[in-house]
């Protein structure tokens, strides 16, 4: 085993938690012997581990010592503690606890380290039970060391343990655990707080004290640790059948995981769709059936992997991205779907994968590497949750411990150890809510995944964005958990510093797939540089070995180049050919042989209860768990509960009113009729909001199934729960408004009744749509299946069309719509007891010559002579319903809602996350490299790609490349700014997040922007990149002396941090698009695109020019990403610097190391740089020239030159009071400890006011003050900033770009064209099969007429489907490209809508074709041409109209439910649902005239109704007797020459038919054919109305309304006073 450096400090002391003789031990203060996890194994019949000590390490000479040959070959850690405390210390040089012993099976070894390894661990693993370590090769170096220098702390710690173990020895104290009154107490009687013990406990570095610091309490306060830990972790809590049954220890062997795909791709487009059939055909021929229709190619992910993880380890996983890091972490962590195959074993605590999954999910933990949380929940009730359902059972709890008490002790503890006490009250937040910051949110996924105390627990890269102090403590937070709980832990980290390596106990380095290393995190470095690879100085471990398996990075030792290995599998083979990996193997064997006894153990204390630990609370508890926490959700957001409950209000005022005191006679039967199919409709479509919230949530919901919180059976009932008491307030402001304000039947049992329908109808609309969510795979089909059904609940329901008149092959619709025996209930409960009193036009005949007693009702249901018709008979007839299904009817809706909640249950619980597999990268066709297109078509894996250039072509033009950056543009402009403020109002006062800052960026000069989380340097960064548009900034900020031109937003390359690109664009496309907008127009296009190329060369992304951006998973990786993030603004020519903001975030060592590099070459080409950057190892921070440091509140606390291995920084800090830089450490590092960067404890200097009057500052001050007055006045300053235009290119040519661009985005988009026209085809066809070939009775007028208004209905599910993609592009243009000022928000405007456009056109024929012919509208040219043109309209409409409602909504949930709301507003007053003239005069007389869809309706069906004759069938006639001595004709022809309509004699009887032709139908709903061409007109000025209103809304929300806003604000006003006082 390779030695460990004395100057290192010990890691993974034990903080476990334990049981049984472990705990006793605790009790007696009998110090255990520190020794190494991985060498340990077995479990004696005590309970605590045993091993067999023939597998220490032997030692050729050991010191002399005590002979401990009585010492069994296989003994507990008790008894070889015992006899070696027993031993006396020969050599007095071994003061620092080295105790060596001669053992039958060899010599033994070991460091002797007291009060931390003091046992309080349970379970089976010596993670916890001794903690520590054990260490060959330390027992020379200690004795041989000197006392206490800076260098060998770590000795005097150890010499200093040794004499605590001797007075805990002796102490003989007999006290229990639980209840010890001495225990906070040290030695010499000073009383320890709680507070001070978690502190330590959860090892926090206070700066007063560190690692290795001689302060003889600090070990006093380890010990009182230990017996806290047991107090809330110990024997009462471990011994329970509960803990005796977990599953720990990880052991997996020759695992090999296969997944689909080639690792690349084609981008598929629309012209796909098009070109399927011929490319299949083309296929099929030239490459042969077999070949081309064979199975989908399958690679390997990983392969063979052998390893275990004892409870107590920590496991880093390292690799480059692609090789498989995520993958092995989601197998070992039991997330095996999505995978071709997973071969092997793995097993956890003995127990197999699939008995894992089957019986004992609860103890495998996978986290994934985004913080998955609700928004708008608190801290504290996020994770009282989390402890609410993994609260154990009353064996499991401390005696007399309610849940309450569990629940509440546990948060307190864990809010303490992680360090949020502070945060309990905050939301958790996200993009759009205000809540915690990022390593704020990273420690509550730390103290939920301790709540969970899964046995073993994945981590995936969960340090992304997180400076190096708070990745640090979030690591040690994790070490914490690890020992505390005893648990395995497998953490993949991208960039691990040294001091973040020291906290792992075995490290595993993955090599494309393959097994590269795994075993000892001690011993991974001699074992890489005993294969001839060479660390550089400073060099961290981790990036050492991500290094070796990098061709590009590796370095090799002189003589060893052709020795090393290179290939994946020559990787592979030397590993297995190692001692590393016999160890690896004996380790393995060693815990099987543990893991034996752990089962008979736990096979032992099996009960009903624990023989399955899915769930640890049962289901009912569950659900009333999720319920609480899901209203606690949405009255997080009150917002939008407020706004919803806003919005049903407004729509209630605008229908009751619009059907405002219905008559109770025939004029007002057919708008009671429409009002309640109108509530019934609204509530529905209310409730489509409910798939984009079910999507919203799917994340966190998934997260928490693999966490064993709860079935996702519990969630869907808990939404149902929820919706019970939220749904009835929806109605009841809705229903009364409604129902009062329409004049429906004023009785108090109709009143409830109605109620009651229209809630359970909406309660299952909601259940309805929830289920449709959940049972599909994404957003987009789930829309396209609204659309369909939509259509048919609407028509459906009987309203529209009569029973009697619907088609056979889709009348069975009507019988599983629960909207239609909604609607039938409630018209029964509304006409059952009404007597419809017949008037005109229903009663006919009419006029002055009419006798009383020959007249007839044309209502249905009336009789002959009577007008007065019942309302029962009515609707018999009408509609054959009866008041006696009321309640049948009710029944049917609720076991409708019932079967849409097991459809929702079955729905969640068969939801998975993503599908498994590599990464994939997509190239446009005629783009793939050669290589890569070869390997596409013959079905293998292509050569890696992610490494993201042509390598060869890299290496051996370097030449070039040095050329490439020579052609670099060069600044020469020098930026300044002093005295920055920046200053934002809060609730109940405002809050400096800046404070004089002063400092200057030169060409030629790499500056770093550093800080701890919080300090205000991404806040500076905007600040100084004039990005910020909220608050108030003050201060001087100037280009050579002179004021910001207008064109410095545009003339400064800004790299955000987040990588927002179009991501149908393809590389090259993303930085030709920038080089054209953005470098001047002077500037000949082919100029900029040449200049494209050479950053293609300069950032060695030539093979992957040609491939699409896409999205993480489908596109580029993060590296490639971030280097066209930075290509993009380099394309730019920036003219005078470059922002860029965090560029190494999120990506492994070797990749952070290249964009270093990058940056170094573009520093030296002449580009003046500033950049902010988290975790940069030692190596990387070599490459910056300069440093402004932040601290907490936005002071400066060092700006200057770095120096040669940053000797000028530190030695500023040195001589200004700080401790000295160890010659290993870090300084990045060091300057944020330096300054108590993260620590609240830190009570230090303020180094804001030590650089404020430091002499530095003061040089800083004047060298400014010479910059600004050298280069003011120069005449090469005023020709660089002449140019003072906004932006680059003229309006014209950014639309032109832009459109284009729009253009390409949507036709590689084929999921959402076809989607589109999927929608477009089925509602067509859907609308001409429920009214094929219509006839021409008085019922199929009106059939026409709803035939018509069906068309009008599919525009909210195409609304939905659009608005997402207005949004995104939205986001893209507001992230980057609007501050960066590439093109005019009008340019995205104008290129949103006609993108649209095209496909809209074709999808509107699609529909016309599929519809128009089937249902029997006329068949001349110019009928069909006209109504065709009508349709086209339609589609430019809604377009418009819902880009209009999406252009001023902040999110897609916001604008899908503003969908319905506006929707039923514009069709309220068509004329359609109320007819004209029933429509009280109010609306009549203006909203009428302004509804889009009245204009469209006299359209449509003026043309299709006109000149088509009526034939009333023989039900329609009104029937009644002429007087005496007068026939039909005479009695009713001044009737019918007013009226329309004819007449007939039948048997005495006269026959009267409303209508005549069309055109009379028509008109009776206002409609005239001669004024088609003045609607279609008006039409067009409504279609341009939504577009202007997209420009205006779109104009205010991107920056229009803050400034107007800001305008108006007293408070900004105020401060621009007091500026020019």
């Amino acid at each position: 085993m390779a030695t460990q450096s004395p100057d290192q400090p010990p890691r993974g002391e034990a903080l476990g938690a334990g049981a049984g003789a472990a705990s006793d031990i605790a009790t007696d203060h009998v110090a255990q012997p520190t020794v190494d996890r991985h060498i340990l194994s077995g479990t004696s019949a005590t309970g605590l581990p045993s091993y067999d000590a023939s597998e220490l390490t032997r030692r050729d000479a050991p010191p002399p010592t005590a002979d401990h040959s009585a010492i069994p070959t296989t003994a507990t850690a008790q008894e070889i503690a015992a006899r070696v405390l027993a031993a006396p210390v020969v050599d007095p040089g071994v003061e620092a606890g080295h105790v060596a012993g001669n053992h039958p099976a060899g010599n033994i070894s070991m460091v002797v380290q007291a009060p931390a390894a003091v046992v309080t661990g349970s379970g089976t693993g010596l993670g916890a039970d001794v903690g520590g370590h054990f260490r060959a090769g330390d027992g020379e170096k200690m004795a041989t060391s000197t006392p206490s220098t800076p260098d060998d702390s770590f000795e005097t710690e150890k010499a200093g343990q040794v004499q605590e173990l001797q007075r805990i020895q002796t102490a003989k104290t007999t006290e229990s655990i639980r209840g010890m009154p001495a225990a906070e107490t040290t030695s010499s009687g000073r009383h320890l707080t709680e507070a001070e013990l978690i502190k330590v406990m959860s090892r926090r570095r206070t700066g007063a004290s560190g690692p290795g610091s001689d302060d003889p309490e600090r070990h006093e306060e380890r010990a009182e640790i230990e017996r806290l830990m047991s107090r809330m972790f110990g024997k009462d809590r471990q011994q329970s059948a509960e803990a005796q049954t977990r599953h720990v220890g990880l052991v997996f062997k020759n695992l090999t995981v296969t997944g689909m795909g080639l690792g690349a791709a084609l981008q598929p487009t629309v012209g796909d769709v098009l070109l399927g059939i011929p490319r299949l055909l083309i296929g099929l021929f030239t490459k042969g059936p077999r070949a081309f229709g064979g199975k989908h190619p399958v690679r390997t992910i990983l392969d063979d992997f052998t390893g275990c993880v004892r409870p107590g380890e920590m496991l880093l996983v390292l690799g480059r991205p692609g090789s498989g890091c995520s993958t092995l972490l989601k197998v070992l962590g039991n997330q095996r779907f999505g995978y071709e195959a997973v071969r092997g074993d793995v097993t956890y605590g003995g127990a197999t994968a699939q008995e894992m999954s089957k019986n004992f999910r609860g103890d495998i933990l996978y986290n994934p590497e985004d913080d998955l949380h609700y928004a708008t929940l608190t801290v504290k009730e996020t994770l009282t949750f989390a402890l609410k359902t993994r609260t154990p059972g009353k064996a499991s709890r401390a005696e007399g411990e309610s849940r309450a008490d569990y629940v509440a002790e546990f948060l307190r503890v864990v809010a303490k150890l992680f360090w949020i006490e502070h945060t309990m009250k905050t939301k958790v937040g996200n993009a759009f809510v205000r809540g915690v910051s990022g390593g704020e949110k990273k420690r509550v996924s730390i103290a939920e995944a301790m709540i969970t105390k899964a046995s073993t627990q994945c981590w995936d890269n969960s340090t992304r964005g997180l400076d190096a102090s708070t990745a640090l403590e979030y690591v040690q937070s994790l070490r914490t958990l690890t020992n505390m709980a005893n648990v395995s832990s497998l953490v993949a980290l991208y960039q691990a510093g040294e001091s973040l390596y020291e906290l792992f106990d075995k490290v595993v380095l993955l090599h494309e797939g393959r097994c590269a290393y795994y075993g000892t995190a001690e011993d991974a470095r001699a074992y890489f540089e005993g294969l001839g690879f060479r660390s550089p100085p400073r060099c961290t471990t981790a990036d050492f070995l991500t290094s070796v398996v990098d061709e590009h990075e590796r370095e090799i030792q002189p003589g060893w180049e052709q020795r090393i290995p290179r290939t994946p599998d020559e990787f592979q083979r030397a590993y297995r050919n190692s001692e590393i990996y016999r160890k690896n193997v004996a380790d393995i064997e060693g815990l099987e042989t543990q893991v034996q006894q752990q089962e008979r153990e736990r096979h032992a204390a099996l009960t009903k209860v624990t023989s399955q630990k899915n769930y640890t609370i049962p289901f009912h508890k569950q659900v009333f768990a999720c319920t609480r926490r899901q209203f606690l959700v949405i009255l997080g957001d009150r917002a939008t509960l407020f706004g919803k409950w806003g919005g049903v209000t407004f729509q209630a005022l605008i229908v009751g009113s619009t059907f405002y005191n219905s008559p109770p006679t025939s004029a007002g039967v057919f708008t009671r009729g429409g009002v309640l199919f109108l509530s019934l409709l609204f509530n529905a479509l209310l409730a489509l909001a409910e798939l984009t919230a079910a999507y919203s949530g799917r994340p966190v919901m998934l997260k928490h199934k693999s966490f064993s919180f709860y079935r996702p059976a519990a969630y869907a009932i808990a939404q149902v729960v929820v919706d019970l008491p939220l749904v009835f307030v929806q109605v009841l402001i809705f229903d009364i408004i409604v129902y009062f304000l329409s004049n429906l039947r004023r009785d108090a049992s109709a009143f409830f009744i109605n109620y009651l329908i229209v809630y359970f109808a909406t309660l299952t609309m909601y259940s309805f749509f929830r289920a449709l969510g959940s049972l599909s795979r994404s957003l987009d089909v789930a829309t396209r299946l609204t659309g369909i059904s939509i259509q048919a609940l609407v028509v459906y329901t009987g309203y529209l069309i009569p029973t009697r008149k619907m088609r056979p092959w889709f009348k069975w619709l009507i019988y599983i719509n629960p909207i239609a025996y909604g609607y039938e209930a409630l018209i029964a409960n509304e006409f059952h007891t009404l007597q419809i009193r017949c008037v005109p036009p229903s009663l006919v005949p009419y006029g002055g010559n009419v006798l009383a007693g020959h007249q007839a009702c044309t209502l249905p249901g009336s009789s002959q002579g009577a007008t007065v018709v019942d309302g029962a008979s009515y609707i018999k007839s009408a509609y054959n319903y009866s008041r006696s299904h009321l309640w049948r009817n009710l029944g049917i809706v609720i076991a409708f809602w019932l079967f849409f909640i097991v459809l929702t249950v079955i729905g969640v619980e068969r939801q998975t996350p993503n599908r498994g597999g590599g990464a994939v990268t997509v190239f446009k066709r005629g783009q793939v490299p050669k290589s890569v297109e070869k390997a596409i078509g013959q079905g293998v894996a292509p050569p890696d790609e992610e490494k993201g250039a042509r390598r060869d072509e890299a290496s051996a033009g370097s030449d070039d490349v040095g050329a490439v950056v020579q052609g670099v543009e060069k600044n020469e402009t020098i930026f300044t700014w002093t005295g920055v403020n920046y200053t934002i109002p809060i609730k109940g006062g405002e809050r400096k997040l800046l404070q004089d800052v002063q400092g200057f960026v030169q060409p030629g000069r790499l500056t770093a922007l550093m800080g701890a989380s919080g300090a205000g340097k991404t806040t500076l960064l905007n600040v100084l990149a004039q990005r910020v548009n909220f608050g108030v900034v003050t201060g001087d900020f100037l280009v050579d002396g002179r004021p910001l031109p207008r064109s410095f937003q545009r003339a400064t390359g800004f790299a955000e941090q987040q990588d927002v690109h179009e991501p149908t664009a393809t590389v090259r496309e993303a930085l030709r698009f920038s080089a054209l907008l953005r470098q001047p127009k002077e500037v000949p296009t082919a100029e900029k695109y040449a200049y494209v190329e050479k950053m293609i060369v300069l950032l060695e992304m030539q093979d992957i020019a040609g491939a699409t951006i896409g999205e993480i998973g489908a596109g580029l990786n993060q590296e490639q990403r971030k280097r066209v993030t930075i290509g993009v603004e380099l394309a730019s020519k920036p003219e005078l610097l470059m922002f860029l903001d965090e560029p190494t975030s999120g990506l492994d060592s070797g990749a952070a190391f290249n964009i270093l590099r990058f940056l170094r070459k573009l520093a030296d080409a002449g580009q003046a740089i500033l950049c902010t950057i988290h975790q940069p190892s030692a190596i990387l921070f070599e490459y910056f020239d300069d440093l402004l440091l932040l601290k907490s509140g936005g002071r400066v606390v060092y700006h200057g030159a770095l120096g040669s291995d940053s000797r000028t920084m530190i030695g500023y800090f040195e001589r200004n009071g700080a401790k000295k830089c160890a010659p290993k450490a870090n300084p990045a590092e060091y300057m944020l400890e330096a300054i108590g960067a993260g620590n609240p404890d830190y009570s230090g200097k303020d180094w804001g006011d030590v650089w404020a009057a430091s002499p530095e500052r003061e040089v800083e001050s004047q060298a400014i003050r010479e910059m600004v007055e050298s280069r003011r006045n120069s005449s090469s300053a005023v020709a660089r900033l002449q140019d003072d235009r906004e932006f680059a290119m003229p309006l014209t040519t950014q639309m032109m770009a832009v459109i284009r661009r729009s253009f390409v985005a949507y036709w590689r988009s084929p999921d959402y064209i076809v989607g589109k026209f999927i929608l477009h085809i089925f509602t067509g066809l859907f609308n001409t099969f429920t009214f094929y070939k219509l006839g021409h009775s008085s019922i199929d007028m009106q059939s026409r007429l709803f035939s018509v208004f069906m068309t009008l209905t599919i525009s909210p599910p195409l609304i939905q489907q659009l608005q997402p993609k207005f949004l995104q592009a939205r986001n893209i243009y507001k992230a980057r490209e609007s501050n960066s000022k590439i093109y005019s928000w009008r340019a995205f405007a104008l290129g949103a809508i006609l993108a649209e456009m095209p496909y809209s056109i074709v999808a509107g024929t699609l529909y016309f074709n599929c519809w128009y012919w089937g249902v029997g509208f006329p068949r001349d040219s110019f009928s069909a041409g006209f109504t065709w043109m009508s349709v086209m309209l339609f589609e430019v409409y809604y377009v418009g109209f819902g880009q209009a409602i999406a252009s001023f909504s902040p999110n897609e949930l916001l604008a899908s439910i503003l969908v319905p709301v506006f929707f039923l507003f514009v069709v309220a007053f068509c004329g359609i649902i109320v007819p004209y003239m029933a429509l009280p005069y109010f609306w009549r007389s203006w909203m009428y005239h302004l509804s889009p869809f009245r204009y469209l309706l006299e359209n449509l069906l003026g043309v299709v109704v006109h000149k088509v004759p009526v034939v009333c069938a023989d039900n329609e006639y009104a029937r009644f007797t002429p007087p005496p001595g007068q026939s039909c004709l005479q009695y009713t022809q001044e009737f019918v020459q007013r009226a329309g309509g004819y007449v007939r004699e039948q048997g005495g009887l006269c026959l009267f038919c409303q209508y005549t032709d069309g055109d009379q139908f028509a008109a009776g709903f206002n409609v005239f054919y001669y004024q088609k061409w003045r609607n279609f007109g008006i039409l067009w000025a409504f279609c341009l109305f939504n577009f202007a209103l997209v420009f205006i809304c779109t104009g205010l929300y991107l920056g229009g309304g803050r400034r107007i806003k800001a305008w108006l604000s007293p408070s900004v006003r105020r401060q621009r006073k007091a500026l020019k006082g």
